[in-house]
């Protein structure tokens, strides 16, 4: 694995792994700790989805998870219950970035 590239931690993946959807019928997923780490690299690097290095596994696989979750809200729940699984922190920071640029 290169040390340039993103992948989550063994820490945050035990914590991710148990509210991954189970039990849907077809196809075998393949390696959820993979194409999700493809996923938060591109996210974080802003690439096109089509860059994401080949480590990750195809583009086309790393999109088509992320777009199909997103569309059966399964980010939001596993983001909902990994939030709800731990105390909450006595501060909290979010980095919304956002600049508008006018001509005046």
């Amino acid at each position: 694995m290169s040390k340039s590239l993103f992948w989550l931690s063994d820490e945050a993946w035990s914590a991710m792994e148990p509210h991954l959807p189970r039990g849907k019928a077809g196809k075998p997923r393949v390696d959820d700790r993979r194409v999700i780490s493809g996923i938060l690299h591109v996210l974080k690097t802003g690439c096109r989805w089509r860059d994401v290095p080949a480590a990750y596994g195809p583009p086309t696989t790393i999109y088509n998870r992320y777009n199909r979750w997103s569309q059966r809200r399964i980010w939001q729940r596993i983001f909902e219950k990994m939030a709800a699984a731990g105390p909450v922190p006595d501060e909290l920071s979010i980095d919304s970035s956002h600049v508008k640029a006018h001509r005046s």
